[in-house]
């Protein structure tokens, strides 16, 4: 096989999408489960896994900076008995499968209310960096003290474990909804003075995010692979035709893009 040859499976932990299947399970039962994902990528052919470990400004470590996942016990903030992340990169190295950190960069929540996050959260901490938009809690891009925590909390998770790779997801601003603005007009008051237009701003925000964890990670560790996961748009609506274009696919659970998980 090529050297450089890429063939991974992806595991999606955000409402127990894949593993843990539910939540409250035992850590053996856990533990069984991750087992189970891990040989069927061997048998598979699979050379790597990618692994969501920061789903929703939370953590499958023991993070200084953020709770334990919901996605674990139930309830956020809930130790799990056990290191999940150093579990995995074990189980997924002892079968010579590559272990890839993947993690949503802006997602708070999949709700709007902040009194439903655990008190310590950073979220509630500083109200000011979040903002509510389309039913769901977001960290707002706009603020570099935002963008230098996000960075700080992967990095953690990169300086104390072996993992082989990092990779974002939802790394851009939340979908458009009817009828809705993003709340973000003061932060581009404050910040975005350089700019023309707020979409220019928005994105420049989502490049300097990238730019800069991209720097920190290989100052860090330089073996470390570094990517975002992109749509899988296999046609585009606007331009649809009778017969789709030759050597498309459909996308399944276990190999989610932006914005599935």
């Amino acid at each position: 096989m090529p050297k450089r040859q890429l063939r991974a499976m992806w595991i999606s932990s955000v409402a127990n999408i894949d593993w843990p299947s539910r939540t409250g399970l035992s850590v053996s039962a856990q533990q069984a489960e991750f087992r189970a994902w891990l040989d069927l990528a061997v048998a598979k052919r699979m050379n790597a896994v990618v692994v969501q470990v920061r789903p929703t400004a939370d953590a499958f470590w023991p993070s200084p900076y953020e709770p334990w996942s919901q996605w674990l016990t139930g309830t956020q903030g809930g130790n799990p008995g056990y290191d999940p992340l150093a579990f995995m990169v074990n189980e997924a190295h002892a079968r010579n499968l590559k272990f890839h950190a993947w993690f949503n960069p802006y997602r708070i929540a999949n709700h709007d209310d902040p009194s439903r996050l655990v008190a310590t959260h950073p979220a509630r901490q500083h109200p000011d960096w979040r903002f509510a938009y389309g039913g769901k809690l977001y960290y707002n891009p706009g603020i570099p003290e935002v963008r230098d925590f996000i960075e700080d909390a992967i990095m953690d998770a990169v300086s104390r474990y072996d993992v082989d790779g990092v990779h974002l997801d939802d790394y851009f601003y939340p979908y458009p909804v009817s009828g809705q603005a993003i709340p973000d007009s003061a932060t581009y008051a404050r910040y975005g003075g350089s700019f023309g237009n707020v979409a220019d701003w928005r994105r420049e925000n989502v490049n300097l995010l990238v730019r800069e964890l991209d720097q920190r990670i290989h100052a860090a560790k330089p073996h470390v692979s570094f990517g975002i996961s992109p749509f899988g748009i296999w046609r585009n609506a606007g331009t649809r035709s009778a017969r789709p274009p030759r050597g498309c696919s459909r996308t399944t659970r276990s190999t989610p893009t932006a914005g599935s998980g």
